[in-house]
Protein backbone atom coordinates (compact mmCIF):
# COMPACT_ATOMS: atom_id res chain seq x y z
CA UNK A 1 0.00 0.00 0.00
CA UNK A 2 1.21 3.48 -0.75
CA UNK A 3 0.25 7.00 -1.32
CA UNK A 4 -0.23 8.22 -5.05
CA UNK A 5 2.40 11.17 -4.15
CA UNK A 6 4.77 8.85 -2.77
CA UNK A 7 5.16 7.40 -6.29
CA UNK A 8 4.43 10.19 -8.45
CA UNK A 9 4.54 14.36 -8.04
CA UNK A 10 1.01 15.27 -7.47
CA UNK A 11 -1.36 16.64 -4.78
CA UNK A 12 -3.34 14.07 -4.81
CA UNK A 13 -3.51 12.06 -0.83
CA UNK A 14 -4.72 8.65 -2.28
CA UNK A 15 -3.81 5.09 -0.84
CA UNK A 16 -3.63 2.66 -3.63
CA UNK A 17 -3.37 -1.14 -3.13
CA UNK A 18 -2.18 -1.88 -6.67
CA UNK A 19 -0.80 -0.84 -10.35
CA UNK A 20 -1.29 -1.96 -13.62
CA UNK A 21 -1.83 -1.11 -17.39
CA UNK A 22 -4.80 -4.18 -17.69
CA UNK A 23 -8.00 -3.40 -17.08
CA UNK A 24 -8.85 -6.59 -16.46
CA UNK A 25 -6.22 -7.25 -13.27
CA UNK A 26 -7.73 -4.18 -11.38
CA UNK A 27 -9.27 -4.16 -8.01
CA UNK A 28 -10.46 -1.78 -5.66
CA UNK A 29 -7.85 1.06 -4.72
CA UNK A 30 -5.73 0.25 -8.08
CA UNK A 31 -3.76 2.83 -9.79
CA UNK A 32 -4.65 2.32 -13.85
CA UNK A 33 -1.78 3.55 -16.04
CA UNK A 34 -3.04 3.60 -19.69
CA UNK A 35 -0.32 2.86 -21.73
CA UNK A 36 -0.24 2.72 -25.53
CA UNK A 37 0.83 -0.73 -27.01
CA UNK A 38 1.43 -1.84 -29.80
CA UNK A 39 -2.21 -3.87 -30.38
CA UNK A 40 -4.05 -2.09 -28.06
CA UNK A 41 -4.57 1.37 -25.79
CA UNK A 42 -5.09 1.31 -22.33
CA UNK A 43 -6.74 4.74 -22.65
CA UNK A 44 -9.42 3.03 -24.58
CA UNK A 45 -9.99 1.03 -20.94
CA UNK A 46 -9.86 3.70 -19.05
CA UNK A 47 -14.14 3.49 -17.93
CA UNK A 48 -14.11 -0.65 -17.57
CA UNK A 49 -11.08 0.29 -15.01
CA UNK A 50 -12.89 2.67 -13.43
CA UNK A 51 -16.00 0.55 -12.51
CA UNK A 52 -14.21 -2.10 -11.34
CA UNK A 53 -12.77 0.47 -8.38
CA UNK A 54 -9.69 2.18 -9.94
CA UNK A 55 -8.77 5.25 -7.44
CA UNK A 56 -7.13 7.17 -9.45
CA UNK A 57 -5.41 7.37 -13.41
CA UNK A 58 -1.97 7.96 -15.31
CA UNK A 59 -2.67 8.84 -18.91
CA UNK A 60 -1.17 10.84 -21.00
CA UNK A 61 -4.34 12.54 -22.29
CA UNK A 62 -7.20 14.81 -20.50
CA UNK A 63 -10.13 11.91 -19.78
CA UNK A 64 -13.81 13.42 -18.89
CA UNK A 65 -14.33 10.76 -16.09
CA UNK A 66 -14.93 12.14 -12.52
CA UNK A 67 -11.84 10.65 -10.98
CA UNK A 68 -8.37 12.03 -10.11
CA UNK A 69 -6.21 11.84 -12.76
CA UNK A 70 -2.25 12.30 -13.76
CA UNK A 71 -1.40 13.96 -17.13
CA UNK A 72 2.00 12.90 -18.01
CA UNK A 73 4.16 13.12 -21.36
CA UNK A 74 6.49 9.91 -21.73
CA UNK A 75 3.68 7.56 -19.50
CA UNK A 76 6.07 4.38 -20.28
CA UNK A 77 8.55 5.66 -18.26
CA UNK A 78 6.53 7.08 -15.63
CA UNK A 79 5.04 3.16 -15.34
CA UNK A 80 8.09 1.70 -14.93
CA UNK A 81 8.89 4.49 -12.36
CA UNK A 82 6.13 3.71 -10.26
CA UNK A 83 6.43 0.08 -10.18
CA UNK A 84 10.09 0.57 -9.11
CA UNK A 85 8.64 2.85 -6.16
CA UNK A 86 5.31 0.93 -5.44
CA UNK A 87 7.40 -2.41 -4.80
CA UNK A 88 10.21 -0.22 -2.95
CA UNK A 89 12.65 -1.66 -5.50
CA UNK A 90 16.17 -0.70 -5.44
CA UNK A 91 17.45 -1.47 -8.72
CA UNK A 92 21.32 -0.89 -8.44
CA UNK A 93 21.48 -3.33 -5.58
CA UNK A 94 20.66 -6.26 -8.03
CA UNK A 95 22.87 -7.90 -10.05
CA UNK A 96 21.58 -8.84 -13.35
CA UNK A 97 22.68 -11.03 -15.96
CA UNK A 98 20.74 -11.02 -19.59
CA UNK A 99 20.39 -13.76 -22.19
CA UNK A 100 18.75 -12.95 -25.57
CA UNK A 101 19.06 -14.65 -28.69
CA UNK A 102 16.24 -17.00 -31.06
CA UNK A 103 17.64 -20.71 -29.62
CA UNK A 104 18.80 -21.43 -26.45
CA UNK A 105 17.78 -18.52 -24.55
CA UNK A 106 16.31 -20.95 -21.38
CA UNK A 107 18.79 -23.77 -21.51
CA UNK A 108 21.09 -21.33 -20.94
CA UNK A 109 19.98 -18.80 -18.70
CA UNK A 110 18.87 -21.81 -16.36
CA UNK A 111 22.85 -23.43 -16.26
CA UNK A 112 23.86 -19.80 -15.08
CA UNK A 113 21.96 -19.80 -12.66
CA UNK A 114 22.61 -23.10 -11.44
CA UNK A 115 26.18 -22.50 -11.42
CA UNK A 116 25.73 -19.34 -9.77
CA UNK A 117 23.95 -21.34 -7.04
CA UNK A 118 22.02 -18.82 -5.18
CA UNK A 119 20.68 -16.38 -7.99
CA UNK A 120 17.00 -16.02 -9.03
CA UNK A 121 16.00 -17.24 -12.76
CA UNK A 122 13.20 -14.77 -14.39
CA UNK A 123 12.11 -17.07 -17.95
CA UNK A 124 10.03 -19.37 -19.92
CA UNK A 125 9.65 -21.51 -17.24
CA UNK A 126 8.60 -19.45 -14.95
CA UNK A 127 10.34 -17.46 -11.72
CA UNK A 128 12.60 -19.75 -9.44
CA UNK A 129 14.18 -18.06 -6.42
CA UNK A 130 15.80 -20.15 -4.03
CA UNK A 131 12.91 -23.27 -3.14
CA UNK A 132 10.12 -20.87 -4.41
CA UNK A 133 8.16 -21.28 -8.26
CA UNK A 134 5.85 -19.24 -9.43
CA UNK A 135 4.65 -19.43 -13.42
CA UNK A 136 5.02 -16.05 -15.52
CA UNK A 137 2.71 -15.38 -17.99
CA UNK A 138 5.66 -14.24 -20.55
CA UNK A 139 9.41 -15.07 -21.36
CA UNK A 140 9.95 -11.78 -19.92
CA UNK A 141 6.88 -10.89 -17.96
CA UNK A 142 4.91 -7.47 -18.87
CA UNK A 143 6.29 -4.60 -16.43
CA UNK A 144 4.11 -4.41 -13.60
CA UNK A 145 5.08 -8.66 -13.07
CA UNK A 146 8.67 -8.39 -13.74
CA UNK A 147 9.00 -5.54 -10.57
CA UNK A 148 6.73 -7.32 -8.68
CA UNK A 149 8.65 -10.36 -9.20
CA UNK A 150 11.60 -8.19 -8.53
CA UNK A 151 10.06 -7.48 -5.27
CA UNK A 152 9.57 -10.50 -4.38
CA UNK A 153 12.85 -12.06 -5.39
CA UNK A 154 14.32 -9.18 -2.68
CA UNK A 155 11.92 -9.93 -0.55
CA UNK A 156 13.35 -13.43 -0.64
CA UNK A 157 16.79 -11.92 -0.18
CA UNK A 158 18.39 -12.66 -3.53
CA UNK A 159 19.86 -9.77 -5.44
CA UNK A 160 21.30 -11.99 -8.18
CA UNK A 161 18.60 -12.20 -11.21
CA UNK A 162 19.25 -14.16 -14.15
CA UNK A 163 16.52 -13.46 -17.13
CA UNK A 164 15.88 -14.14 -20.42
CA UNK A 165 15.41 -11.29 -22.39
CA UNK A 166 13.05 -11.59 -25.29
CA UNK A 167 12.67 -9.79 -28.29
CA UNK A 168 9.05 -8.57 -27.35
CA UNK A 169 10.65 -6.99 -24.16
CA UNK A 170 13.24 -5.22 -25.66
CA UNK A 171 10.82 -3.89 -27.95
CA UNK A 172 7.88 -3.47 -25.48
CA UNK A 173 10.24 -1.22 -23.52
CA UNK A 174 9.71 -3.59 -20.35
CA UNK A 175 13.64 -3.65 -19.29
CA UNK A 176 14.96 -0.36 -19.89
CA UNK A 177 14.99 0.86 -16.41
CA UNK A 178 17.79 -2.32 -15.39
CA UNK A 179 21.70 -2.28 -16.05
CA UNK A 180 23.03 -5.40 -16.41
CA UNK A 181 25.88 -6.81 -15.64
CA UNK A 182 26.41 -9.35 -17.98
CA UNK A 183 24.25 -9.66 -21.59
CA UNK A 184 24.58 -12.73 -23.82
CA UNK A 185 23.60 -13.19 -27.27
CA UNK A 186 23.11 -17.23 -28.03
CA UNK A 187 22.02 -16.86 -31.60
CA UNK A 188 19.81 -14.96 -34.01
CA UNK A 189 17.67 -16.71 -36.59
CA UNK A 190 14.27 -15.39 -37.94
CA UNK A 191 12.07 -15.67 -35.42
CA UNK A 192 8.71 -13.37 -34.08
CA UNK A 193 8.40 -11.86 -37.57
CA UNK A 194 4.55 -11.68 -37.03
CA UNK A 195 5.48 -9.04 -34.10
CA UNK A 196 8.32 -7.47 -36.11
CA UNK A 197 7.53 -7.25 -39.57
CA UNK A 198 10.96 -7.86 -41.11
CA UNK A 199 14.38 -9.58 -39.94
CA UNK A 200 16.31 -6.34 -39.73
CA UNK A 201 13.80 -5.10 -37.12
CA UNK A 202 14.11 -7.78 -34.92
CA UNK A 203 17.97 -8.01 -35.15
CA UNK A 204 17.80 -4.13 -34.27
CA UNK A 205 15.49 -5.36 -31.52
CA UNK A 206 17.70 -7.86 -29.90
CA UNK A 207 20.63 -5.31 -30.27
CA UNK A 208 19.06 -2.78 -27.93
CA UNK A 209 20.39 -5.05 -25.15
CA UNK A 210 23.99 -3.68 -25.55
CA UNK A 211 22.46 -0.57 -24.50
CA UNK A 212 21.63 -1.36 -20.94
CA UNK A 213 24.89 -2.68 -20.10
CA UNK A 214 26.98 -1.48 -16.98
CA UNK A 215 29.52 0.78 -17.72
CA UNK A 216 32.28 -1.87 -17.06
CA UNK A 217 29.62 -4.60 -17.52
CA UNK A 218 30.67 -7.91 -20.32
CA UNK A 219 29.28 -8.78 -23.16
CA UNK A 220 29.12 -12.51 -24.70
CA UNK A 221 28.39 -13.32 -28.08
CA UNK A 222 28.10 -16.11 -30.36
CA UNK A 223 31.12 -15.47 -32.32
CA UNK A 224 30.17 -18.24 -35.39
CA UNK A 225 26.74 -16.49 -35.61
CA UNK A 226 27.29 -14.22 -38.85
CA UNK A 227 24.64 -11.85 -37.74
CA UNK A 228 26.37 -11.04 -34.78
CA UNK A 229 29.45 -9.76 -36.51
CA UNK A 230 28.49 -6.65 -36.38
CA UNK A 231 28.46 -6.50 -32.19
CA UNK A 232 31.71 -4.60 -31.85
CA UNK A 233 31.70 -3.37 -27.52
CA UNK A 234 34.22 -3.24 -24.80
CA UNK A 235 34.48 -5.94 -22.37
CA UNK A 236 33.11 -8.44 -24.90
CA UNK A 237 34.08 -12.38 -25.11
CA UNK A 238 33.52 -14.15 -28.82
CA UNK A 239 33.33 -18.18 -28.55
CA UNK A 240 32.88 -20.67 -31.07
CA UNK A 241 34.39 -22.97 -33.31
CA UNK A 242 35.47 -20.78 -35.54
CA UNK A 243 39.48 -19.89 -34.56
CA UNK A 244 38.76 -16.06 -34.36
CA UNK A 245 36.90 -16.49 -31.62
CA UNK A 246 37.98 -15.31 -28.18
CA UNK A 247 37.05 -18.89 -27.00
CA UNK A 248 37.52 -21.41 -29.55
CA UNK A 249 35.60 -24.44 -29.29
CA UNK A 250 38.64 -26.98 -30.19
CA UNK A 251 37.31 -30.27 -30.04
CA UNK A 252 34.04 -32.01 -29.22
CA UNK A 253 33.30 -35.71 -28.50
CA UNK A 254 29.72 -36.71 -28.68
CA UNK A 255 28.84 -39.83 -26.41
CA UNK A 256 24.92 -41.02 -25.87
CA UNK A 257 23.92 -39.38 -22.40
CA UNK A 258 26.90 -36.70 -22.39
CA UNK A 259 29.43 -34.43 -24.57
CA UNK A 260 33.20 -33.91 -23.88
CA UNK A 261 34.33 -29.95 -24.76
CA UNK A 262 37.44 -29.18 -24.81
CA UNK A 263 38.00 -25.42 -25.16
CA UNK A 264 40.67 -22.61 -25.57
CA UNK A 265 41.34 -19.16 -24.39
CA UNK A 266 44.90 -18.03 -25.09
CA UNK A 267 47.11 -20.52 -23.14
CA UNK A 268 44.22 -21.35 -21.09
CA UNK A 269 42.59 -24.92 -21.84
CA UNK A 270 39.25 -25.98 -20.22
CA UNK A 271 37.82 -29.49 -20.24
CA UNK A 272 34.33 -29.84 -19.86
CA UNK A 273 32.31 -32.71 -19.69
CA UNK A 274 28.42 -31.89 -20.27
CA UNK A 275 25.39 -33.79 -19.45
CA UNK A 276 24.15 -32.50 -22.27
CA UNK A 277 24.01 -33.64 -26.18
CA UNK A 278 23.79 -31.79 -29.60
CA UNK A 279 26.10 -29.21 -31.05
CA UNK A 280 23.63 -26.52 -30.17
CA UNK A 281 23.97 -27.61 -26.20
CA UNK A 282 27.52 -27.27 -27.23
CA UNK A 283 26.98 -23.38 -27.82
CA UNK A 284 24.74 -22.83 -24.72
CA UNK A 285 26.99 -24.58 -21.99
CA UNK A 286 30.18 -22.71 -23.22
CA UNK A 287 28.03 -19.26 -23.08
CA UNK A 288 27.40 -20.61 -19.73
CA UNK A 289 30.79 -21.21 -18.53
CA UNK A 290 32.19 -17.95 -19.95
CA UNK A 291 29.44 -15.94 -18.70
CA UNK A 292 29.88 -17.58 -15.11
CA UNK A 293 33.58 -17.35 -15.09
CA UNK A 294 33.22 -13.28 -15.93
CA UNK A 295 31.07 -13.21 -13.22
CA UNK A 296 34.13 -14.34 -10.71
CA UNK A 297 33.51 -18.28 -10.58
CA UNK A 298 36.82 -20.14 -10.60
CA UNK A 299 36.99 -22.90 -13.64
CA UNK A 300 37.73 -26.14 -11.61
CA UNK A 301 34.58 -24.88 -9.69
CA UNK A 302 32.42 -24.66 -12.81
CA UNK A 303 33.91 -27.59 -14.84
CA UNK A 304 33.10 -29.69 -11.74
CA UNK A 305 29.69 -28.08 -11.66
CA UNK A 306 28.36 -28.59 -14.80
CA UNK A 307 29.65 -32.54 -15.22
CA UNK A 308 26.68 -32.52 -12.56
CA UNK A 309 23.84 -30.55 -13.91
CA UNK A 310 20.22 -31.69 -14.48
CA UNK A 311 18.26 -31.81 -17.56
CA UNK A 312 16.42 -28.10 -17.96
CA UNK A 313 12.73 -29.02 -17.77
CA UNK A 314 10.96 -29.02 -21.59
CA UNK A 315 14.84 -28.17 -23.54
CA UNK A 316 16.08 -31.96 -24.81
CA UNK A 317 14.55 -33.40 -21.63
CA UNK A 318 14.63 -36.94 -21.43
CA UNK A 319 11.75 -39.20 -20.04
CA UNK A 320 12.23 -42.20 -18.01
CA UNK A 321 9.40 -44.46 -17.44
CA UNK A 322 11.77 -47.77 -18.08
CA UNK A 323 11.09 -47.93 -22.19
CA UNK A 324 13.53 -49.47 -23.66
CA UNK A 325 13.48 -46.37 -26.36
CA UNK A 326 14.37 -42.34 -26.10
CA UNK A 327 11.68 -40.33 -25.23
CA UNK A 328 13.01 -36.53 -25.72
CA UNK A 329 10.79 -33.45 -24.50
CA UNK A 330 11.93 -30.60 -26.21
CA UNK A 331 10.43 -26.74 -26.73
CA UNK A 332 12.07 -26.66 -30.20
CA UNK A 333 9.59 -24.51 -32.83
CA UNK A 334 11.71 -22.22 -34.98
CA UNK A 335 13.16 -23.35 -38.02
CA UNK A 336 16.86 -23.95 -36.98
CA UNK A 337 16.01 -25.31 -33.24
CA UNK A 338 13.80 -27.94 -35.09
CA UNK A 339 17.07 -28.19 -37.70
CA UNK A 340 19.16 -28.71 -34.45
CA UNK A 341 17.57 -31.28 -32.85
CA UNK A 342 16.97 -33.46 -35.27
CA UNK A 343 20.41 -33.75 -36.43
CA UNK A 344 21.35 -34.92 -32.84
CA UNK A 345 19.55 -38.11 -32.92
CA UNK A 346 20.32 -39.39 -36.68
CA UNK A 347 22.48 -42.38 -35.25
CA UNK A 348 19.08 -43.67 -33.37
CA UNK A 349 17.29 -46.91 -34.77
CA UNK A 350 14.51 -44.94 -35.95
CA UNK A 351 13.44 -40.78 -35.09
CA UNK A 352 9.81 -40.51 -34.56
CA UNK A 353 8.93 -36.62 -34.62
CA UNK A 354 5.68 -35.16 -33.16
CA UNK A 355 5.10 -31.66 -33.98
CA UNK A 356 2.63 -28.99 -34.97
CA UNK A 357 2.84 -24.97 -35.34
CA UNK A 358 1.11 -22.59 -33.16
CA UNK A 359 -1.68 -20.25 -34.80
CA UNK A 360 -1.70 -16.44 -34.97
CA UNK A 361 2.06 -17.12 -35.74
CA UNK A 362 4.44 -17.12 -38.60
CA UNK A 363 2.60 -18.84 -41.42
CA UNK A 364 5.71 -19.18 -43.88
CA UNK A 365 7.79 -20.62 -41.31
CA UNK A 366 5.41 -23.55 -41.53
CA UNK A 367 6.48 -25.47 -44.88
CA UNK A 368 10.05 -25.35 -44.32
CA UNK A 369 9.29 -27.11 -40.79
CA UNK A 370 6.91 -29.43 -41.93
CA UNK A 371 9.78 -30.94 -44.50
CA UNK A 372 12.76 -30.51 -41.95
CA UNK A 373 10.65 -32.93 -39.99
CA UNK A 374 9.83 -35.35 -42.90
CA UNK A 375 13.31 -35.20 -44.57
CA UNK A 376 14.68 -36.08 -40.93
CA UNK A 377 13.07 -38.22 -39.38
CA UNK A 378 11.67 -42.10 -40.27
CA UNK A 379 7.91 -41.31 -38.77
CA UNK A 380 6.81 -37.88 -38.92
CA UNK A 381 3.49 -37.16 -37.20
CA UNK A 382 1.96 -33.79 -37.35
CA UNK A 383 -0.42 -32.38 -34.55
CA UNK A 384 -1.66 -29.57 -32.80
CA UNK A 385 0.41 -26.74 -30.74
CA UNK A 386 -1.53 -23.67 -29.32
CA UNK A 387 -4.30 -23.41 -32.74
CA UNK A 388 -5.86 -20.45 -30.82
CA UNK A 389 -8.37 -18.97 -33.74
CA UNK A 390 -6.78 -21.30 -36.35
CA UNK A 391 -8.00 -25.00 -37.61
CA UNK A 392 -5.92 -27.56 -36.61
CA UNK A 393 -6.19 -28.98 -40.44
CA UNK A 394 -5.76 -26.37 -42.19
CA UNK A 395 -2.14 -25.47 -40.12
CA UNK A 396 -0.85 -29.27 -40.99
CA UNK A 397 -1.88 -28.64 -44.29
CA UNK A 398 0.32 -26.01 -44.88
CA UNK A 399 3.07 -27.67 -42.97
CA UNK A 400 3.22 -30.76 -45.23
CA UNK A 401 2.12 -29.08 -48.74
CA UNK A 402 2.07 -31.98 -51.13
CA UNK A 403 4.04 -34.69 -49.35
CA UNK A 404 2.24 -37.83 -48.48
CA UNK A 405 4.76 -38.97 -46.05
CA UNK A 406 3.55 -38.37 -42.45
CA UNK A 407 0.95 -39.31 -39.99
CA UNK A 408 -2.17 -37.11 -39.01
CA UNK A 409 -3.44 -36.61 -35.80
CA UNK A 410 -5.20 -33.63 -35.15
CA UNK A 411 -5.25 -34.82 -31.37
CA UNK A 412 -1.70 -34.03 -29.37
CA UNK A 413 -2.87 -36.96 -26.40
CA UNK A 414 -3.47 -39.05 -29.07
CA UNK A 415 -0.64 -38.22 -31.33
CA UNK A 416 2.18 -38.35 -28.34
CA UNK A 417 -0.18 -41.87 -27.55
CA UNK A 418 0.28 -43.72 -31.05
CA UNK A 419 4.11 -42.42 -31.51
CA UNK A 420 4.66 -44.46 -27.99
CA UNK A 421 2.98 -46.87 -29.12
CA UNK A 422 4.99 -47.80 -32.32
CA UNK A 423 7.95 -47.22 -30.72
CA UNK A 424 10.58 -50.18 -30.25
CA UNK A 425 14.21 -50.96 -29.12
CA UNK A 426 16.78 -48.16 -29.86
CA UNK A 427 14.18 -46.14 -31.34
CA UNK A 428 13.66 -42.11 -29.80
CA UNK A 429 10.61 -40.04 -29.83
CA UNK A 430 10.51 -36.65 -30.18
CA UNK A 431 8.39 -34.60 -28.84
CA UNK A 432 8.42 -31.53 -30.30
CA UNK A 433 6.99 -27.50 -29.76
CA UNK A 434 5.38 -27.51 -26.02
CA UNK A 435 7.85 -28.01 -24.13
CA UNK A 436 6.89 -27.91 -20.24
CA UNK A 437 4.07 -25.83 -20.88
CA UNK A 438 0.90 -26.23 -18.80
CA UNK A 439 -1.58 -25.40 -21.41
CA UNK A 440 -2.82 -25.30 -25.05
CA UNK A 441 -4.27 -22.33 -26.47
CA UNK A 442 -6.98 -22.64 -28.29
CA UNK A 443 -9.47 -19.46 -29.60
CA UNK A 444 -8.48 -17.04 -26.66
CA UNK A 445 -8.05 -19.92 -23.77
CA UNK A 446 -5.66 -21.27 -22.07
CA UNK A 447 -6.91 -25.17 -21.64
CA UNK A 448 -4.86 -27.32 -19.22
CA UNK A 449 -2.35 -29.39 -20.88
CA UNK A 450 0.61 -30.76 -20.08
CA UNK A 451 2.72 -33.38 -22.85
CA UNK A 452 5.10 -34.11 -19.82
CA UNK A 453 1.74 -35.16 -18.39
CA UNK A 454 0.25 -36.84 -21.39
CA UNK A 455 3.70 -39.57 -21.11
CA UNK A 456 2.99 -40.40 -17.75
CA UNK A 457 -0.25 -41.48 -18.32
CA UNK A 458 0.23 -43.54 -21.29
CA UNK A 459 2.56 -45.27 -19.32
CA UNK A 460 0.38 -45.58 -15.90
CA UNK A 461 -1.84 -46.79 -17.72
CA UNK A 462 -0.29 -49.32 -20.18
CA UNK A 463 1.22 -51.06 -16.82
Amino acid sequence: MKKIKDIIECDFDIEILGITEDSRNVLEGYLFVATKGFNVDHFDYIEEAIKKGCSCVICDRDINFNIPYIKVDNIDEVFRTCCCKFYDLELDSFNFIGITGTDGKTTTTTIVKELIGDAAYIGTNGLSVKDKKLSTNNTTPCIEELYKDLNFIENNKCNEVVMEVSSEALLHNRVDNLQFDIIGFTNITGDHLNVHKTFKNYLECKLKLLNLVKENGYVVVNGDDDNLQKIKCKNLSTFGFSKSNDYVITDVKHMPTFTEICLKNGLSEYKIKSPFIGDYNVYNVVMAFIICLLYGIDSKTLIKKIEHLNAVGGRCERLDFGQNYTIILDYAHTINAIKNILSSFQDYNRVIAITGAAGGREKEKRNPIGNIVMDNSDIAIFTMDDPRYEDVDEIINQMVGDRKDYIRIQDREEAIFHALSIAKENDVVLILGKGRDNYMAIEDKKLKYSDYEVVEKYFSSNK
